[in-house]
């Protein structure tokens, strides 16, 4: 029997439902969606996963301050934001994952009862700084000195952290400080981008101490198997969510499990990097479990400068965006307009410009002369190309070359980069037609067979153009796929091969219709836009 192939795993972090998402949340999950389908694409296997974390003393308290138990609280955010929000951007993840389900909790228990027989979890007093909003314990280089005299605070949300004295358990950290930095350095693609690298290195350099994985003064969270007393820390029980959506459990590894792990990919915030670049895969060191491919630290969504945050009034909900530029602009914007290891700044004017210059004036411009001429001069009917010249060739020369080069950012999470090389693409296309003038062609009867070759390989391209867009704007790829009578003639669009686009694809005599626009006219003004 052969083996299975294994497919390619994509996660975000599950995100903490002490609040409703922000377009922090969604710019993850859009980034998560995008690798996934560009990866069906390839035709590969893929595994797509998201989901929500649950436990911990931020939601434990959030429910008391509203008056329900922490069960109440975080059913209900999850239920009427946290699935719906993956409707509003159009995110079709294969696995949602809670860490309140059952199969996540016997995995966790399973997960650290071996670490306990395997001698890495032993009892001690925990005696420092905690942050209830990072839910971290904190080491004296993560903290800020306050206002008041001794006040310390957390260097992220700028709030007075806790002391805490609790009898816990505590996971052997200290004793993969070596072999961490030993992977790391024969592995240094296994972080990205290249800052994060060199932060968790030289964090890693600086010795690693146990750490405290569990809580004693809290009560909503996993119980230790052993010690009913104690829950697991959150971040020791979330972290296990990557292994327990795809079968690890207290009945071992299911077959799912096994052709999925490791992840190739698990994309997170720079402010949770050190827990999934330096605890996760210590963890699972300590269960002889191979280590992820890559762990991605992308940049925050800046407001006026400020990290996107409900606690500091500067969280957009992501329907704020999308009820007015829709869920393919939302996603176009935010990876084209952002490098996503950096830190980037949301501008409703910047997102409204790109919208009209590159996707109403750019790409649905184009779809919508393509369709209208060729209903006007071959009654709708694509016609035969008789022959190509320089200039025809000098484009699918770029096609060929935009194809290469975006599937090989895409690959490196290079989301702008790869949108800007398929935008260069569209952009010669446009120039193409401006050049050929086929309005000009068509009052030469003389001129037909060029007119031919010309319409034809305008439609060509966006045949093509379709197919490269399709994992960033779904929807405005489906409707110019319909355009181009693509159902009929080549079957669905999400199975079209994305590094595979060749040429004269597009059969002739196949039906050309005018649909919808692909990005209609904006109105002139918004509630959101003041909001934004």
């Amino acid at each position: 029997m052969e083996p299975m192939s294994k497919s390619f795993y994509v996660t975000t972090p599950i995100y903490y439902v002490n609040d409703a998402p922000h377009i922090g949340h969604a710019y993850t999950t859009v980034a998560g969606d995008v690798i996934a389908r560009w990866h069906r694409q390839r035709g590969e296997s893929v595994l797509f996963l998201t989901g929500t974390d649950e436990h911990g003393t931020k939601v434990q308290l959030k429910a008391e301050d509203n008056d329900v138990t922490p069960t109440q609280w975080v059913d209900r955010l999850v239920s009427d934001f946290w699935r719906p929000v993956l409707d509003t951007i159009d995110a079709k993840p294969d696995e949602f994952i809670r860490t309140t389900e059952e199969r996540h909790r016997r995995g966790v228990q399973y997960f650290w009862e071996i670490l306990k027989d395997k001698g890495f979890v032993y009892p001690a007093q925990y005696e420092g700084p905690y942050c209830i909003g990072c839910e971290e314990f904190k080491f004296p280089a993560d903290l800020l000195p306050g206002k008041k005299d001794g006040e310390q605070l957390c260097a992220i949300h700028q709030r007075p952290v806790e002391m805490l004295e609790e009898e816990n358990w505590f996971f052997k950290l200290s004793e993969f400080t070596d072999p961490l930095l030993d992977y790391y350095q024969l592995n240094p693609e296994t972080i990205g981008p290249r800052s994060a690298y060199n932060e968790v290195v030289a964090f890693i350099r600086g010795g690693l101490e146990d750490i405290s994985m569990s809580r004693s003064s809290v009560r909503w969270g996993v119980p230790l198997p052993w010690d009913e007393d104690q829950v697991v820390y959150v971040w020791f029980d979330a972290l296990l969510n990557y292994l327990t959506a795809i079968g690890y459990g207290d009945s071992g590894k299911s077959e799912l499990f096994e052709t999925t792990w490791p992840a190739d990919v698990h994309l997170v915030g720079k402010d949770i990097l050190r827990f999934h670049a330096v605890y996760w895969p210590a963890m699972l060191m300590a269960a002889e479990l191979p280590l992820p491919k890559q762990v991605f630290a992308h940049g925050w969504l800046l407001v006026g400068g400020e990290k996107m945050s409900k606690s500091k009034l500067t969280g957009i909900a992501p329907e704020q965006i999308t009820d007015f530029f829709g869920s393919d602009a939302f996603r176009y914007y935010f990876l084209r307009a952002i490098n996503f290891g950096s830190d980037g700044s949301f501008s409703w004017e910047d997102m409204r410009s790109r919208y009209t210059a590159e996707l109403a004036n750019g790409l649905g411009n184009l779809a919508s002369r393509s369709a209208a001429m060729i209903g006007k001069y071959f009654d709708g009917e694509l016609p035969a190309p008789s022959g190509y010249t320089n200039t025809d060739l000098s484009l699918q020369d770029h096609l060929a070359n935009c194809t290469a080069d975006a599937d090989a950012a895409m690959l490196t999470l290079d989301f702008s980069k790869a949108l800007a090389e398929i935008r260069s693409f569209v952009d010669a296309v446009n120039g193409y037609v401006t050049a050929e003038q086929p309005w000009v062609l068509a009052k030469d009867p003389e001129q037909r067979p060029r007119l031919a070759t010309v319409l034809y390989t305008i439609a060509d391209c966006l045949r093509a153009i379709a197919v490269l867009y399709h994992p960033v704007m779904p929807q405005a790829t489906e409707i110019l796929w319909e355009s181009l009578g693509g159902p009929e003639a080549l079957g669905p669009l999400a199975d079209q091969d994305v590094t595979d686009l060749g040429w004269e694809v597009l059969p002739p005599g196949t039906a050309i219709t005018k649909t919808e626009p692909l990005f209609p006219r904006l109105p002139e003004e918004s509630d959101g836009e003041g909001t934004a």
